[in-house]
């Protein structure tokens, strides 16, 4: 087999956004590790890094780097779909460099101007939009998301438009725009509060368990074509029937938030039911995944990449699906909102679907990228480590924030006099949020292991024969060695 050259010198683009998406992604959990910290050091940081701040960008540098990500994939996925070159390349290394500068700028705004002055300094008394979790950014920087979004929608949609549509470009975009027409919603904030806290969740429920699944089914869809060789027509099918079962229970799921917003009672009941729903997809999604791959008809050499694509299935049904469940029922969820456990449940769903995906989908076209067909037998032992120890870091964190979450009902919300203070009552966390910390360092070693897989030289894999064995390999069974190049 040739060294692999790739289709379109177009997706070339799609390399600045993956470098810059890794970058923002190790600030983020150096900062979620200081945040860790903050809750047994109160003083750690302070006043350079008060917790509010370092949460902010904690929860920011998520986002961006996500949103990175999804890009950098779109440029490297929609030329080979389409079969065409990017509609304008230029275009995209703009953008990059307007949307880098304008978030670099932002964290610096937050680590060092005071938020209300920032507020003062940004016009936020034009159009008030700051102060709101998730979407504290500025008003200047969420002007440019736009201008950043439609200047990417245009280019991807152009080139979908002159080449060859596929039911995995379709939605791709259809995931890509309802993210930036939901994100509109972050300019509306009425003064009615109930009004309020809806307008926000259409961003904040509706990218996550909304179009964000359509960005997750079509990327993970286009590894497996490409690393399985199943044909195409049984992966879009598989695709169609997860997106719909996706958007049918992500949509009136959104219903869990409004419990206790004020809303009309029957919300109880919608929530419910349909957030009860909601692993269904991510189910099926595990399902598709060790499916397509038992049914592989070619041994791709990058078998790094199939591993990441797998661990996305199963841990997003856990972390999204499973952990959901547990405390998403109204009565539950009544004594459960606001706890640590919400917080196990947003680590670990984010983690699998979101942070694994974008993984998958840079572990498959960076090695693309550099002129190869897949990196290294050594390199990809070690991207294969990073992967289990990651995994592993993260789900000492999420167990150890659902046990605290446990304690925290406990002691706090379930008794009917005499309840603990919320104060008194992180006092009795300690021991889980020093095992928290263990879970972040472990995860970070994990992530610059990830990161050092990318120097680590070796004989490139040119052929199936090269291709080191996934870790837990058992779950994988070899398929016929038939060769099919989609």
């Amino acid at each position: 087999m040739s060294t692999h050259i790739l289709k379109y010198e177009s997706q070339r683009v799609a390399k600045l956004y993956f470098i810059a998406a890794m970058g923002l992604f190790a600030g983020q959990i150096l900062f979620g590790i200081g945040l860790g910290l903050q809750y047994l050091l109160g003083d750690f940081l302070f006043p350079y890094i008060p917790f509010n701040i370092a949460r902010m960008v904690h929860t920011n540098l998520l986002i961006v780097w996500l949103l990175f990500g999804f890009m950098g994939a779109a440029y490297y996925l929609i030329p080979e779909e389409a079969e065409t070159e990017l509609h304008s390349p230029r275009l995209a290394i703009a953008l990059f460099w307007i949307f880098l500068v304008a978030g670099a700028l932002t964290i610096v705004g937050y680590l060092t101007v005071p938020y209300a002055k920032l507020a003062e300094l940004t016009g936020n008394e034009l159009l008030q939009t700051m102060g709101r979790e998730f979407l504290e950014q500025p008003l200047p920087t969420k002007l440019g998301i736009v201008v950043v979004a439609l200047g990417f929608l245009y280019n991807i949609s152009m080139t979908v438009l002159k080449g060859r549509k596929t039911a995995i470009s379709l939605v791709l975009l259809m995931g890509l725009w309802g993210l930036a027409l939901m994100f509109l919603f972050s300019f509306v904030n009425p003064h009615n509060l109930v009004r309020d806290k809806m307008y926000w969740w259409f961003v904040v429920h509706l990218w996550v368990e909304g179009v964000w699944e359509l960005i997750l089914g079509a990327l993970l869809a286009f590894v497996l074509v490409k690393t399985t060789g199943v044909d195409r027509e049984v992966i879009d099918k598989w695709l169609y029937v997860i997106i719909a079962f996706a958007l049918m229970t992500g949509i009136l799921g959104t219903g869990h938030h409004f419990y206790f917003i004020g809303l009309p009672g029957y919300w109880q009941w919608i929530g419910s039911v349909f957030s009860a729903m909601e692993p269904i997809p991510f189910f099926m999604m595990t399902v598709f995944a060790f499916n397509m791959v038992q049914r592989r008809r070619r041994e791709h050499p990058n078998q790094a990449a199939i591993l990441w694509a797998v661990g996305t299935s199963v841990l997003g049904f856990l972390g999204a699906g499973l952990w959901g469940f547990i405390h998403t029922l109204s009565p539950v969820n009544y004594y459960t909102h606001g706890t640590q456990i919400t917080a196990a449940h947003g680590h670990l769903a984010f983690y699998g679907a979101y942070v694994l995906v974008v993984i998958t989908l840079i572990s498959y076209a960076m090695p693309t990228l550099r002129g190869r067909l897949a990196n290294s037998a050594r390199a990809q032992n070690v991207e294969m480590w990073s992967f289990w120890i990651m995994t592993i870091g993260m789900a000492t964190m999420v167990l150890a924030l659902t046990g605290a979450g446990i304690l925290q009902v406990w002691l706090q919300r379930m008794p009917t006099e005499g309840a603990m203070g919320f104060m008194a009552t992180q006092d009795q966390l300690r021991f889980f949020y020093w095992i928290r910390i263990v879970g972040g360092v472990t995860f970070l070693i994990g992530q610059f292991a990830y990161f050092a897989s990318f120097f680590i030289g070796g004989e490139h894999v040119l052929s199936e024969d090269q291709a080191p064995s996934l870790g837990g390999g058992g779950i994988l069974r070899r398929a016929p060695a038939r060769q099919r190049m989609d």
